[in-house]
């Protein structure tokens, strides 16, 4: 509707701008009149030259015509000046001059001021229009700031259920009793319990928030507010809170309904963090959302939803009882969870036969709900890319890699020196993890790009982990040196592509020292304090509260970790350098190892082998494969045959029962015969 009005409005802009300069054109192309003076209009008078005048008595302009045919236009200088040079001239000439006069129009003062009232009527015409514009859809105009942007879901819409959220049991638990007691409040009102006025949804991006509160309102059967956090505040002072008021103002004349707040720390911040009037505004917003949540006024029969995924940085106002009364932490889902959405998600996809989402599910560690629902699309995507009409198990596991590392880039040309270097680095990586007995098995080794890396060494859990050890960090930080160590044993030179590995190293020894108390020498003490001045960033989240010596100390014992995990990976390298050649040799030839292709030549078996089992596999799998068609084709035969038997055996039963009709019918006819002898003998005796 506001498109095609704006699509017209334009339109008619344009006609009237084309209109304006056709005709100035056309006024512009009439034929020009030559401009004289007064004192020339004299002499041409006495002359005789002048045939005809038209006189304008409103501005005194007069035009007229030469004998010559010239046109000709004059200003007079006044009426009675020109009635006596006219008067001059039929006194001293015989031939008369046809004169015409043009009385002044008599128009009202307002129609000479309607061209100007006309194009300043159109410039703030348009002006409205734009600004309106400029506020988006739902009506937002200029004279609506104030008004809420929330809104209201209806049953026309596909609707999203409890049925369609999986790995969150807990969590729909929560939420399902919300919408139990807008559905069945008596049971509860008759144990005295009140329901919460409000749930704040925490967790991590992409771990289904807001899918749960989509649920919420699928299942509620009550109106349903949503609302981002950024929507409230506005470029004007007040926009907020007045956006605030209206929100629950038409929430309260829906009652019961629920009002969903997503990433509601936009405008949730603690307050007095600000530096400037930004963050006043925002502040007001956060004052009138407490005040509208549990202030002097009543708000029966509303409920509040909100997710954000920094509850750290909201105020404390805001998340006491009487606000949000509950918080329920929405976590990355467990294994059990993972096959779950894995089976949601792929709902409307061909999958394979030989496809296991348990075993997807076990090598998905620490992927949401998001990533989940992006690696089935890849996998779709890629299957479709290779002429597929089903996804496999080999699309998946590809998919699994590229949500992790990106995409393949094998059109990135190496030089045969850095593909040798890439192919060490990553072969110290993971000959190291396998050696180490706390590290992750390794999953899958490249020297094919992918993302911003040259190369990439994958090893996922076997099961999900709440807890790291001492012993597990201390060995995660020996295999991420184990590809600097590599370059350093064979090449004797170290490289760039280490800077990642070292920086998590690093961060994992800092961490160690730091925050988890791992450190002998300093003891269990955390060092460095958190507080909420997020306003300023990260990097200054924290505040230094120890002095110099203990920084020393925390230095010291940061690097002795990194390079105890350096002497680790530089050992195990060095004593089983003969399988460090043998896997970057693989890797130069073959560019990707899986899982079971390292195991194998890590246990002495070569790249032959690997290729002879490979055979030995396809042609096992030829085999079977020309087995299962030739069963196939005997099958087919064997019915083909049986059909034929049965046809067979329906002809001769049918011969069998003509045969049998036509002997009934001859034995009926010996019967009739001998009936008909037997009268006529009967008859013969009576006689």
């Amino acid at each position: 509707m506001k498109k095609s009005l704006f699509k017209s409005l334009m339109a008619w802009f344009f006609i009237i701008t084309a209109l304006v300069i056709a005709v100035t054109l056309y006024s512009n192309a009439a034929p020009k009149k030559e401009k004289l003076v007064y004192s020339t209009l004299v002499t041409k008078l006495d002359k005789g030259e002048v045939s005809k005048l038209v006189v304008s008595l409103e501005d005194l302009q007069a035009t007229g015509q030469l004998k010559n045919g010239t046109k000709f236009m004059v200003t007079l200088g006044s009426p009675t000046e020109f009635q006596k040079l006219m008067t001059d001239y039929n006194r001293t000439h015989n031939e008369k001059i046809s004169v015409e006069f043009i009385a002044p129009t008599k128009y009202p003062i307002w129609l000479s001021l309607l061209p100007n009232l006309l194009l300043i009527v159109m410039m703030i015409g348009f002006l409205f229009f734009f600004m309106q514009q400029s506020q988006g859809g739902g009506g937002k105009g200029v004279m609506n700031f104030g008004k809420s942007r929330a809104k209201l879901a209806t049953g026309d819409k596909k609707k999203v259920t409890f049925n369609d959220v999986a790995g969150a049991d807990e969590e729909k638990v929560e939420l399902q009793e919300i919408v139990d007691f807008l559905k069945q409040p008596k049971k509860y009102i008759e144990l005295g319990a009140r329901i919460p006025k409000g749930v704040l949804l925490v967790g991590p991006p992409g771990t289904g928030k807001t899918l749960l509160a989509k649920a919420v309102a699928g299942e509620a059967g009550v109106p349903f507010f949503s609302i981002s956090g950024s929507d409230f505040v506005e470029m004007f002072v007040g926009v907020g809170a007045s956006r605030v008021r209206d929100l629950f103002e038409n929430a309260k004349k829906n009652a019961p309904c629920i009002i969903f707040i997503d990433e509601i720390d936009a405008v949730g911040r603690q307050r007095g963090a600000g530096l400037g009037g930004g963050h006043d505004e925002r502040e007001q917003t956060l004052n009138q959302l407490l005040v509208e949540m549990d202030g002097f006024g009543v708000n029966e029969g509303i409920i509040m939803i909100a997710a954000t995924n920094r509850p750290d940085i909201l105020d404390p106002a805001l998340l006491r009882p009487g606000r949000f009364d509950r918080q329920v932490t929405v976590n990355a889902p467990d294994v059990k969870g993972r096959e779950e959405i894995l089976k949601v998600h792929s709902r409307n996809k061909p999958l394979s036969s030989k496809v296991d989402l348990a075993v997807l599910a076990r090598r998905t560690p620490g992927f949401t709900g998001a990533d989940l629902e992006n690696l089935m699309n890849e996998a779709a995507l890629l299957s479709v890319r290779k002429n597929k009409k089903k996804i496999g198990m080999r699309e998946l596991e590809e998919a699994i890699t590229r949500v992790i590392a990106g995409p393949e880039k094998k059109s990135r040309v190496m030089s045969e020196k850095e593909r040798k270097l890439t192919a060490y680095h990553e072969a110290g990586h993971g000959i190291v993890m396998r050696l180490l007995p706390n590290c992750d098995p390794v999953h899958e080794i490249s020297i094919i790009p992918r993302g911003r890396a040259g190369g990439y060494t994958l090893s996922l859990p076997q099961e999900d982990r709440n807890y790291a050890t001492k012993g597990d960090l201390k060995d995660q930080i020996a295999g991420l040196l184990g590809g600097r160590v590599a370059e350093k044993i064979v090449l004797d030179d170290i490289s760039t592509g280490a800077s990642n590995d070292i920086h998590r190293a690093t961060q994992i020894a800092r961490q160690m020292v730091t925050k988890y108390g791992m450190s002998d020498v300093l003891g269990p003490i955390e060092f460095g304090e958190e507080h909420g001045e997020v306003f300023m960033g990260r990097d200054f989240n924290k505040s230094r509260n120890y002095s110099e010596e203990v920084a020393s100390a925390v230095d010291a014992e940061i690097k002795g970790f990194v390079l105890e995990g350096y002497e680790t990976a530089e050992k195990l390298l060095r004593e089983n350098i003969d399988t460090l050649h043998r896997v970057s040799e693989a890797l130069l030839e073959r560019e990707k190892l899986e899982a079971d292709e390292f195991e194998a030549i890590f246990n002495g078996q070569t790249v032959e082998d690997i290729k002879k089992k490979e055979a030995e596999q396809a042609a096992a799998k030829k085999a079977e494969k020309e087995a299962a068609e030739a069963r196939k084709a005997e099958e087919a035969k064997k019915s083909i045959e049986e059909s034929d038997e049965n046809l067979t055996e329906d002809n001769s039963g049918e011969v069998k029962n003509e045969e049998d009709k036509q002997v009934s019918n001859l034995n009926e006819s010996d019967d009739s015969n001998e009936k008909n002898d037997s009268q006529i003998n009967n008859n013969k005796s009576e006689n």
